[in-house]
């Protein structure tokens, strides 16, 4: 299976996806700890996926997406953004209100955190 395929199958499997430098144990990136600790304050189910053991797994996100930069987050399949766009998402309190609507209005009960491998 192609990393593409990889992907695929994280984001459109996964109820909270981020694609981050690090992983959440051991963030290697301000950014990535600031999208993956908006988040966690939201109570999102996150599924991380660390960018950093191949690049080519960075260009393939980035060409799925559409979006160059690292983290990404995706709810339900759908790309929310990056750092910045998760932290004003986060602190409007639309974050939750996408979670909600996305998720369910218990999507908090969980809190799961996963991290998953691509390589």
């Amino acid at each position: 299976m192609s990393y593409s395929d990889r992907i695929k199958e994280v984001i459109d499997g996964s109820d909270v996806a981020i694609f981050m430098k690090g992983t959440p144990a051991f963030v290697m990136c301000g950014n990535s700890d600031r999208a993956l600790q908006a988040l966690r304050r939201a109570g999102a189910p996150v599924t991380a996926v660390d960018v950093l053991p191949d690049p080519a797994i960075r260009q393939e996100l980035s060409a799925i997406a559409g979006w160059p930069t690292i983290p990404q987050v995706f709810v339900k399949g759908e790309l929310v953004g990056g750092a910045d766009i998760v932290e004003e998402l986060e602190s409007s309190g639309a974050l939750e209100h996408t979670l909600r609507e996305k998720l369910g209005d218990d999507y908090a009960a969980s809190r799961a955190e996963k991290t998953t491998v691509l390589t």
